[in-house]
């Protein structure tokens, strides 16, 4: 890793603060893995000068964020600094202003990006003390512009606003972002030379994978920049662009329903609409009846273009008032419309939405809500830097994480992540009123990105050892939802039992979406199933003592592409579809044969785990783990439960032609009649229950006996039934030696009854009796 510069020449940045007492806080727990990584980044920090060893009053807790290469992004919870921070009230540049200088017909276009940018501005002296952070090794203070810092912003923004300006007239600057823009070649060669020139006098570092030079069209703020003028990117408006056309009936109402809010400010908005109206305002009997034909697709196109047109959404920002945010989630994805309130009317700046992981949709409901604000704020960075922002979120418990912890780590660690912004509030607002946000949130069009799986403004250099423990998101579900519906079981027995595809295609092993997943399950070690017994460090070791595994490894490092497995890190993972409709592949981890007994104990017989089925110990696995004849395993497992043998019984009907037993027309004509126990002895030395239910009216009878005998069973059902309700017509019963005898068959012959008995090795023909003994 290249040493990052500090530069020269330039103010540096000032912390000026309310007189309160210095703030501080205990470090945050680490596990020994995180502390090492730690101590890795504070050592490569203060190797680079861009820390040094504190003796502060201040503390601010420092943590780690898994990003999706791997490594590991160090960032401080400056909450409380933050809080007693005076605002610096620099400006940014006028968006719109910016992009109409822009629009001006010049024919070549470069854009220049700063390497860690905030990272080369220096901090005053006298102030550096105020940025102390802990660690669990000591307590540090930075020399350079940290990120999280309430100011550090509008404090870049001067910095690069005062040495360009000399090249104001060719040069506009946008935090860490600088284009230059010129007529002709020779003029813009001699433009860049003059920016490139300045920052080089200054020690400013470029990165050059984000720069472009001599472009005759450039991206910048959400538009697309060229000699013919300024249009805004797709990106900008397409969570409105991509929304699909209603397929039913419920999604016609939601859609009206959410449009409908906009309905003031587009003209002839009911005659438009009228199409949709009339398959929508069906009588209840006909509401089966789904026909979107032709005009409904045009009053369903005219609308989505109404929406994305100027004036109505293509607004910039306005600098003298608060950008407002208003986020929703749900299962499905999440969603947020940026917008301001000026003189009464509203402004739309921006609308996003997009899906939700597999992971992602196990979230409790507070972190699927944090995730939506998150996402806004990622994607909508321009809009939101440097400006006042409230928050409008229909998650109540939200409204305070910005000052204090929610006691949620994820949303903790998102908190900190917007700490750089000038949130003013987080204001709750009642779903019924959080239309456009909600159906977003439920019709998201972006392609997934994982949480923390994408660097944002500051570019992190250090890379510290990726995680080394391999944890399991719990589902909430599993252990809360301890009934399972009808439906639900019908859904679960309908999916395939698919294992493998033979769909060889795998989506770019080390994108962000797949490592990213990995990367975010080893943020739950609290929520671990006995975690300790499943670290990586463990798995390791066992794979390395499996020949079976040895031998896969050899044979996938001379030839990668022949076997569906990956060996990364040390640890050999299996490539799967884990969805029956969809081929990408997922890494699951090849779990050691000495390693599946213990891993079954924990998914099945651990006290939270439930001692599921089959089926459904299989589901809560296979997104996780992968060894061969996994599912017979599990299967052999179960079966060898002894709890599960005792209570999980399967009452459903095999399939095939049913033969049920005829209801008898009146009482005591039929009846079952089945043994329960042994149990212990009591004190009159009884130890077995005879049953007896009557087919009719279900009424039970019990007599309690010391022994199932034929002689003591005939006499039971004589002098305790027969001379109590009378002759049967028939007695149904197993055919247990003490019902099947040449006793009992004299007694039905003497007395004139008829004897059936159940199938053999199928005591369900004998439910009713056996349905009793049960509970």
């Amino acid at each position: 890793t290249t040493k990052p510069t500090i530069v020269i020449n330039v103010k540096p940045h000032a912390i000026k603060t309310l007189d309160y007492p210095p703030p501080s806080s205990k470090p945050y727990y680490s596990t020994p893995v995180k502390q090492d990584a730690m101590y890795n980044i504070t050592q490569e920090l203060l190797q680079f000068e861009l820390i040094r060893p504190s003796y502060s009053p201040y503390a601010a807790p420092a943590l780690l964020v898994a990003k999706h290469d791997g490594t590991w992004r160090m960032v401080v919870d400056y909450k409380k600094l933050n809080n007693i921070t005076i605002k610096d009230n620099h400006p940014l540049p006028n968006m719109e202003q910016t992009i109409q200088v822009l629009g001006n017909g010049y024919q070549l276009f470069s854009k220049f990006d700063m390497k860690s940018g905030f990272w080369q501005i220096p901090i005053e002296e006298e102030d550096r003390h105020k940025t102390a952070f802990i660690t669990p090794e000591g307590l540090y203070e930075w020399n350079v512009l940290a990120q999280g810092l309430k100011n550090s912003p509008p404090s870049f923004q001067r910095v690069m606003a005062d040495i360009l300006s000399p090249c104001r007239q060719f040069a506009l600057v946008y935090i860490d972002d600088i284009v230059v823009y010129s007529r002709s070649f020779e003029e813009h060669l001699q433009h860049v030379h003059q920016v490139l020139s300045i920052l080089s006098q200054h020690n400013f570092q470029l990165n050059p994978s984000k720069c472009s030079i001599f472009r005759q069209q450039i991206d910048y703020l959400s538009h697309t920049i060229s000699e013919q003028g300024v249009k805004p990117n797709n990106e900008k408006i397409q969570a409105i662009i991509k929304l699909r056309e209603p397929s039913t009936l419920a999604e016609a109402n939601k859609f009206l329903g959410a449009i409908s809010w906009y309905r003031k400010f587009i003209p002839r908005f009911a005659s438009i609409a009228a199409p949709i109206h009339t398959i929508t305002n069906l009588t209840k009997a006909n509401r089966n009846k789904f026909s979107w034909r032709e005009p409904q697709k045009e009053a369903f196109l005219q609308l989505k273009q109404l929406l994305i047109t100027s004036p109505l959404f293509l607004d910039y920002p306005d600098e003298n008032h608060p950008v407002i945010l208003t986020t929703d989630a749900s299962k499905v994805g999440v969603g947020g419309t940026l917008q301001q309130h000026i003189n009464g009317e509203i402004k739309n700046l921006y609308y996003h939405s997009q899906i939700t992981s597999s992971s992602q949709r196990r979230y409790d409901p507070i972190e699927l809500e944090a995730l939506a604000i998150w996402k806004c704020f990622q994607r909508m960075r321009p809009y939101l830097l440097g400006r006042s922002i409230i928050i409008y979120t229909d998650h109540c418990p939200l409204c305070n994480m910005m000052t204090s912890s929610v006691k949620n780590r994820r949303v903790d660690r998102i908190s900190v992540l917007l700490q750089e912004y000038n949130i003013d509030k987080i204001i709750h607002i009642k779903g019924q009123n959080n239309c456009l946000a909600d159906y977003l949130s439920r019709h998201p069009i972006q392609p997934n990105e994982e949480i923390f799986g994408e660097d944002y403004g500051i570019s992190m250099l250090f890379q510290g050892e990726p995680p080394a423990k391999v944890t399991v998101p719990v589902n909430h579900t599993q252990f809360i939802g301890a009934v399972i519906t009808r439906s639900k079981t019908k859904q679960i027995q309908q999916q395939q039992d698919t294992i493998d595809t033979t769909n060889t295609f795998i989506k770019n092993e080390s994108s962000s979406s797949t490592q990213a997943t990995d990367k975010q399950q080893n943020e739950l070690s609290s929520h671990l199933i006995s975690s300790n017994k499943f670290d990586i460090t463990k798995i390791k070791e066992e794979q390395l003592k499996d020949s079976f595994i040895q031998n896969k490894i050899k044979e996938i490092m001379l030839d990668p592409t022949k076997h569906p497995y990956v060996f990364k890190d040390g640890v050999l993972y299996k490539l799967m579809s884990t969805n029956a409709t969809n081929t990408t592949k997922t890494k699951l981890i090849y779990l050691p044969s000495s390693m599946i007994n213990s891993l079954l104990q924990s998914y099945h017989n651990d006290p939270l785990s439930g001692h599921f089925g089959i089926r459904r110990t299989y589901f809560k696995i296979k997104n996780k783990f992968w060894w061969p004849y996994m599912k017979r395993s599990i299967s052999q497992h179960i079966q060898s439960c002894l709890l599960c043998q005792q209570h999980n019984i399967n009452r459903s009907k095999r399939p095939g032609r049913l033969q049920p037993i005829s209801t008898p027309e009146g009482p005591f004509q039929m009846i079952g009649i089945d043994y329960c126990g042994p149990f212990k002895q009591t004190p009159s030395g009884n130890q077995y229950v005879l049953c007896m239910t009557d087919y009719f009216t279900r009424w039970v009878t019990a007599i309690a006996l010391p022994n199932c005998s034929a002689q003591t069973t005939a006499q039971a059902i004589f002098t305790e039934y027969i001379c109590r309700y009378g002759v049967p017509l028939s007695i149904l019963s197993d055919q247990g030696t003490h019902f099947r005898n040449q006793l009992m068959d004299s007694m039905a012959t003497l007395i004139g009854y008829h004897h059936i008995f159940s199938t053999v090795y199928h005591p369900q023909t004998n439910g009713m009796v056996e349905r009793f003994n049960a509970t």
